[in-house]
């Protein structure tokens, strides 16, 4: 028995979300007294392939298909299960990522496995059983899950779980399995990124920002701020769909969910959308005028403030204690 890990790549680069999830595995198979192996799917260069044995991967299944080399949701999936097949793994485990959320209950399916999708903790391990804390209803509570079947998948959310190098190298290998033409019945030809932001679903911190700030053209605090901090950018709905800011920023429950260390919302009220969205943040931060918002029930700090006063003194205060 081993554990298996999906490394998920984006144009040829592991992300810090690839580096979470293979420390997260690698700590359950030390916890299972068993061996790590990675799968990579795409155009991946070696010497990227080999940076995963830095984090726990004692092996890397190099799967680098002339037609996979685009995300293919159905024909990754069954790649992977492949891959856990053939090495009678007991267990894979994949990020909860975009992509991720929709490759876990595929791979399940095709195991026939038991899934805890969005795993925010090591699993307590007791024999052949699994017991794992995930998020439920839209991150507004936890659950505890049993996982008992032969075979077992574990989505890990992005930000649960600490980047653990152990200076270890992995051996790399060709892995080709046999793709069904069923699997490629539906094949993206181009995919789109916007490569000189900080992407939402991989962000430590974000600010986002709501009606408070009246209009499109007060947008800059928000983006001083963000800057400063590193962080992603972030709205919520209404403004979205004001076209105030591009939909692609639009976070909460019919948005993105995010998970980031620190998320600061600037002039939300709050609503349980939104929330719903946003409530796995490790740390929120809120800033509104009105003390009633519901934001800050679940804010972990508060700041009752007119925002144009508020923020721009905190994009100060930020710059003058990095500067020392």
């Amino acid at each position: 028995m081993s554990v298996l890990v999906y490394a998920e790549n984006t144009d040829g680069k592991f992300k810090k979300s690839v580096h979470e999830v293979i420390s997260y595995a690698k700590a359950v198979a030390d916890d299972l007294n068993t061996s790590l192996t990675a799968i990579s799917i795409g155009d991946v260069a070696s010497d990227e392939l080999n940076t995963l044995g830095n984090y726990g991967a004692s092996k890397v299944l190099d799967v680098s298909s002339e037609q996979l080399k685009k995300f293919i949701n159905q024909a990754y999936a069954s790649v992977i299960a492949a891959a856990a097949n053939e090495l009678d793994a007991s267990l894979v485990v994949i990020s909860n990522s975009f992509s991720g959320k929709g490759l876990a209950p595929r791979i399940a399916a095709k195991l026939e496995a038991g899934l805890a999708a969005g795993a925010v903790e090591l699993p307590n391990v007791d024999g052949d059983k699994l017991t794992v804390k995930k998020t439920a209803f839209s991150g507004k509570a936890f659950a505890i899950v049993e996982l008992s079947s032969a075979k077992k998948v574990i989505a890990l959310n992005p930000n649960a779980f600490e980047v653990r190098e152990t200076g270890g190298s992995a051996q790399v290998e060709a892995f080709n399995p046999e793709i069904s033409g069923n699997d490629l019945a539906t094949v993206i030809q181009d995919i789109v990124r916007a490569t000189d932001k900080v992407t939402l679903p991989d962000a430590e911190i974000v600010v986002s920002a709501g009606r408070g700030l009246k209009g499109p053209e007060n947008w800059h605090i928000v983006e001083e701020l963000a800057e400063v901090l590193g962080a992603a950018m972030a709205c919520s709905k209404p403004v979205s769909d004001a076209g105030w800011r591009p939909h692609s920023e639009h976070v909460g429950q019919t948005g993105i969910a995010v998970s980031p260390n620190l998320y600061i919302a600037i002039g939300i009220s709050g609503a349980i959308q939104h929330l719903a969205g946003v409530s796995s943040s490790k740390t929120i931060v809120v800033i509104n005028k009105d003390p009633e918002a519901p934001f800050f029930k679940v804010a972990d700090y508060g700041i009752v403030g007119d925002a144009f006063e508020v923020v721009p003194k905190l994009t100060a205060a930020i710059k003058a204690y990095k500067g020392n």
